[in-house]
């Protein structure tokens, strides 16, 4: 830990707390634990998945997130990730925490770099990483008042990958030694591919050769009203249109299936073992785990869960791993950053009705349009993955090299 006078005043200004601080309610996971901070929601998004990729190669490892922002409440409970409310910048509350968590490693995204905290986990010998640097939320008010504080908290860090050259510059004026820091570009997750059967893809994309298939992923039972309009729209111009359905919750099958029968339509029930014949106009995939088929053999996708209030959105980076572009209605308040990263790349196209939603899918149902909107989509979410790679490789290494030292 680099010496520095700044430093010693602000930590000595930072013991004054107030109440004692109490440890987290959550008692500490067995293995290895990460710590990671979200200066945002985007950023908090970004760090989940990065979780998952993390106990892909490590089973058994958690991750303790922070943020600025709550946790959202539709999260699932549990899990490889415990959120936790950052605690005061301040040498007491910075030791409870840390000493209950015990991270082995730190990892901080964007800025806003919270001093005693940095400080306090350096001295106990946590390695401290800052990745997604950035310019904006580097200065901080408090470093007019300690001038040589940056330098100190910033040479406490192991490595810092900047999102920019101009974030790098900014780091390395405020005090970052060279050689810890890089530009890597912007830390935003990447999109996983998903299994499927390679034998019924084969035997579907022989069937459906030639046909034009969109999908309407993970759909609400009040948003079939849009979709089935607009199919019925789309089928008028290409008559072997073929629609697949992938209900949200798999309980509303049976309602979907009534709605269809009512309405006269030609369907085959996945579940049910049938495959679709030049007459079928829609699949109700109504099983869990094969949505990796459905986003390989569908090069238009819509992301239902987005049409009606109250909902929030499904994930765009599953279509855009598989190569299928995107459409997506005006609710998805959970996932909003990453379609307009997708919508600001040409990528994504919101939809808010029948006529919208039928005439985005007439307009893609030509080859050469929906693979432009799918490669834009693709190059977005490979971009997320090659920073994402670099940082799970960087993690993993210094674990390993942890426990060969123990």
């Amino acid at each position: 830990m680099t010496r520095s006078l700044s430093l010693a005043a602000y930590l000595a200004y930072a013991r004054r707390a107030g109440p004692s601080p109490t440890p987290p309610e959550t008692p500490r996971p067995d293995g290895a634990v990460i710590w990671a901070h979200a200066v945002d929601a985007a950023r908090a998004d970004t760090l989940i998945h990065l979780a998952k990729r993390l106990t892909q190669t490590r089973p058994g490892l958690h991750m303790v997130l922070t943020a600025t922002v709550p946790e959202p409440r539709r999260r699932r409970v549990g899990g490889t990730v415990i959120w936790q409310t950052l605690p005061e910048d301040n040498v007491p509350a910075a030791e409870v925490f840390l000493d209950h968590w015990q991270p082995d490693i730190c990892l901080w995204t964007g800025g806003d770099l919270k001093p005693a905290l940095m400080v306090c986990a350096a001295r106990k010998d946590i390695p401290l990483y800052l990745v997604d640097a950035d310019e904006t939320l580097l200065e901080r008010p408090v470093w007019r008042w300690f001038p040589d504080l940056p330098r100190a908290v910033l040479g406490s860090f192991t490595e810092i990958l900047a999102r920019s050259e101009a974030a790098a510059r900014q780091v390395r004026r405020l005090g970052a030694p060279e050689r810890i820091v890089s530009v890597t570009g912007p830390f935003q997750e990447g999109a996983l591919t998903l299994p499927f059967n390679p034998s019924d893809r084969e035997e579907m994309a022989v069937m459906l050769l030639g046909r034009p298939v969109w999908l309407a992923a993970m759909v609400q039972v009040d948003e079939l009203d849009t979709i089935l309009a607009a199919h019925r729209e789309a089928s008028r111009v290409a008559h072997r249109c073929l629609l697949v359905i992938v209900p949200d919750d798999p309980a509303d099958s049976l309602n979907i299936r009534q709605r269809l029968d009512s309405e006269g339509w030609r369907y085959v029930t996945w579940s049910e073992g049938e495959m679709p014949s030049e007459a079928t106009q829609i699949v109700l995939a109504d099983t869990r785990g094969e949505m990796g088929l459905w986003y390989r053999l569908a090069p238009i996708t819509f992301m239902g869960s987005s049409l009606v209030s109250g909902e929030y959105g499904r994930d765009p980076n599953e279509p855009a791993a598989h190569g299928s572009a995107i459409l997506y209605g005006p609710n998805v308040a959970r996932y909003l950053h990453r379609y307009s990263r997708y919508a600001e790349a040409g990528a994504a196209r919101i939809v808010r009705d029948t006529d919208t939603l039928s005439g985005a899918v007439q307009r893609l149902m030509p080859p050469d349009q929906s693979a432009a909107m799918a490669h834009a989509a693709w190059d977005v979410a490979s971009k997320g993955a090659a920073v994402t790679d670099r940082i799970v490789d960087m993690l993993l290494d210094r674990l390993d090299r942890q426990d060969a030292a123990r």
